[in-house]
């Protein structure tokens, strides 16, 4: 089966998106027998001369009006692949139709022409792409023919753009200069713009990396009920993406269970198959018998959904009643549904006009609008640039589905986070550099080394050394003594368990800043209750936390302590790496190598 790659066009109005797909058509023999033909006696009957932009109209009475005025997609072929491009008109119904045809749409035209330049709307387009969570985009300067294929035109308004598309997170793949109603630089290079070192159009949509299928992608498997026949407790749902077998180690969000797949549960026939994939609606039994429910999302351990209460959205509004703030609504996302309200609105855009509202105490009816939702239960999600299954979703306003959006992008620092501000103007902002990418700078994956235990146990000496190894391997490292936080951002909490939670929990949350950054990090903390070192894994996220207690014996503690020892601890309920110390002169680099030899490899 052959690869198809879906576009959507935009621009303003007269800026030639219509020409150009009508090339588009006609250069690569897309176009059905007799339909150059038909257009040019339309047009001659009409009085006009014959454009390519006319092939894309499917009505007389549409060529009357001289106005493309609905969504319509057409196919082409080049020698890679096939091609859904998506016209999406510039009128005052532009966005509705953009959004209700372009949602699946992986890259985009964004038309600007050489000789008006930007316009508003060319800005306002731009925004609505990053609204619809598309990143892969083309510009394209048509009409290089009317300022004589200028490149100082061309290059004038590249870095123009470039400014203002900076700032909503957009990165054009390049800035495609051509001339659509004489074919120029459309399906080769063309010589009247020898400057230009980049490639045509046709060239350049074969370059576009298409996103993986959903079946290559990690699973995402929302539970759509339980069912109890005999004595098996069956797991049902749909399958958004990737693929799942029996024996594959599953964790279950939001709650963080983890378990085995036992059985995959299918009807008999000619379809069984050892594994199910993404599409398919299966049932599956687990091997620990704990109590799933509706709505929660299965994934392989190794990469789960985010999990939160507060997030940032684009929405569509189609209410009769605007959305609004204090006001209690239903959010549906996969099979979750939840009570939720709107708990900033951002930024909204009128559609019949495109402009930008004035003020952000409402979103109306057909208004676009990144607002920040809070949920009343946490909730599980993925953006919807890497996840489309499991990045969107509606909004329930009494018993009618009045608007609906996608999940943006989620700063590092804030995945994972259950979020209670204090206040209304906060909202997550996401960065324009990843962890990832931070990470992959370093080369490196950033982890927290928690080191606990009681004063005198040896955790600090063994960390100074553990820093020194790591810093000497290259890495970026970073280490944080709970003791000399205290001279600063804890200097105002009392030495008692309130206290001492506290201590815990700003650790962590600067801890977690760090790795965010890419830097590996390594804690001491006394941290002697339990709850608050679980508080910092979830603070910090189980993958990124490695504990390791260093236990001493009574003696050890009294011989390295300037007091009488402490002996109060209370041990995790989970797995950790400890380290026993029974000797007050004990050899903390071998204690330190012990370490790094668990945890090289995550590294």
């Amino acid at each position: 089966m052959r690869e198809k790659l879906s576009i959507v066009a935009v621009g303003h109005v007269d800026h030639g998106k219509s020409t150009l797909i009508g090339r588009l058509l006609y250069e690569t023999n897309s176009l059905p027998d007799g339909a150059i033909e038909k257009v040019k006696k339309i047009s001659e009957q009409n009085g006009k001369p014959f454009e390519y932009a006319y092939l894309l109209d499917a009505f007389e009475e549409e060529q009357k009006q001289g106005i493309t005025i609905d969504t319509t997609n057409l196919h082409f072929s080049t020698e890679k692949r096939d091609y859904v491009i998506i016209d999406a008109p510039g009128h005052k119904e532009f966005l509705k139709n953009m959004i209700s045809g372009a949602s699946s749409a992986e890259a985009a035209f964004l038309m600007i022409d050489a000789k008006e330049g930007i316009q508003e709307q060319s800005k306002r387009h731009g925004y609505i792409l990053s609204l619809l969570g598309i990143k892969k985009i083309y510009v394209v300067i048509n009409k290089m023919d009317l300022i004589d294929y200028s490149e100082q035109v061309y290059t004038g308004i590249r870095e123009k753009f470039n400014k203002f598309l900076s700032n909503l997170n957009i990165f054009p793949l390049e800035y495609i200069p051509v001339s659509a109603f004489n074919g120029e630089n459309i399906t080769k290079k063309s010589d009247k713009l020898s400057w230009y070192r980049g490639a045509s159009i046709i060239e350049a949509l074969d370059l576009i990396q298409k996103e993986p299928e959903p079946e290559h992608k990690p699973l995402r498997f929302p539970i759509q009920d339980v069912y109890k026949f005999d004595n098996r407790r069956i797991i049902a749902g749909k399958i958004e993406s990737g693929t799942l077998k029996a024996g594959d180690e599953i964790a279950i969000s939001p709650s963080g269970k983890t378990t085995r797949v036992k059985t995959i549960e299918n009807w008999p026939g000619p379809y069984d198959r050892d594994y199910v994939s993404a599409g398919m609606c299966v049932g599956i039994t687990v091997d620990d018998e704990f109590f799933n429910k509706r709505g929660e999302i299965i994934s392989l351990i190794e990469n789960k959904p985010q999990r939160s209460n507060i997030f940032n959205v684009n929405v569509f509004w189609m209410g009769k009643n605007p959305l609004v703030k204090d006001k209690k609504y239903k959010l549906k996302l996969t099979t979750q549904e939840v009570q939720c309200e709107v708990f900033s609105i951002n930024k909204v855009i009128d559609s019949s006009n495109l402009n930008v509202a004035e003020n952000f105490y409402q979103v109306n009816r057909n208004e676009v609008a990144e607002i920040t939702i809070k949920t009343q239960d946490v909730v599980c999600f993925d953006e919807f640039a890497d996840f489309r299954g499991t990045g969107r979703f509606v909004i329930v306003d009494g018993y009618d589905v009045s608007g609906g959006g996608i999940v943006l992008q989620t700063d590092d620092t804030l995945k994972n986070r259950i979020l209670e501000p204090k206040s209304t103007s906060f909202k997550p902002r996401p960065g324009l550099v990843t962890r990832e990418q931070k990470e992959k700078k370093l080369n490196q994956r950033a982890k927290v080394i928690w080191l606990s235990g009681l004063t005198g146990c040896g955790k600090n000496e063994i960390a100074v050394k553990l820093e020194r190894k790591l810093f000497e391997l290259g890495k970026t490292v970073c280490y944080l003594d709970s003791a000399n936080l205290r001279f600063g951002i804890s200097s105002d909490l009392e030495f008692n368990e309130q206290g001492a939670y506290e201590q815990t929990r700003r650790i962590a949350e600067i801890a977690n800043q760090f790795i965010n950054n890419g830097i590996i990090t390594i804690v001491t903390s006394i941290s002697r209750y339990k709850k608050s070192r679980e508080s910092a894994k979830e603070i910090i996220g189980s993958d990124d936390y490695l504990e390791f207690f260093i236990e001493a014996t009574e003696n050890v503690l009294k011989n390295r302590g300037d007091a009488v020892p402490e002996v109060y601890y209370e041990k995790s309920d989970y797995p950790v790496y400890s380290l026993f110390i029974d000797d007050s002169e004990f050899n903390s680099d071998e204690k330190a190598d012990l370490i790094f030899d668990y945890i090289k490899n995550l590294l």
